[in-house]
């Protein structure tokens, strides 16, 4: 809920609960992925964002919560497609692939490997 007085929020504690729940690394994983794709693809209309990633997602081949990393290839996706998963009440992820999908039938487009 939004706060009345924005000066009321505080940004300290906040920042503790993230660091808690140990957001941080993950956090960085994704920015590293979506650099990754800036770096390998043009970026025609020079808004700092790779023209294949305008609009879509950054998507792991393996999720982060199931212990992937960008090692494991990332791929661009829809954020429909990459936001639906299956998750429990801590909003962990149950199945990476929406139900009655195997994970073989999940397309990959243009798998890029990281370092």
């Amino acid at each position: 809920m939004p706060y009345k007085n924005p000066a009321d929020r505080n940004y300290k504690k906040e920042y503790q609960e993230q660091k808690a729940r140990g957001e941080g690394p993950r956090r960085l994983e994704r920015e590293r992925a979506r650099a990754l794709v800036d770096k390998k693809f043009p970026d025609r209309n020079k808004n700092g964002k790779a023209d294949i990633r305008e609009g879509k997602d950054v998507a792991h081949v393996k999720a982060l919560d199931k212990g992937g990393s960008n090692k494991n290839g990332v791929f661009i996706e829809t954020p429909h497609g990459n936001r639906t998963f299956d998750r429990d009440s801590k909003h962990n992820l149950i199945r990476e692939v929406k139900k009655g999908k195997e994970k073989g039938e999940k397309k990959l487009s243009k798998v890029i490997r990281g370092k």
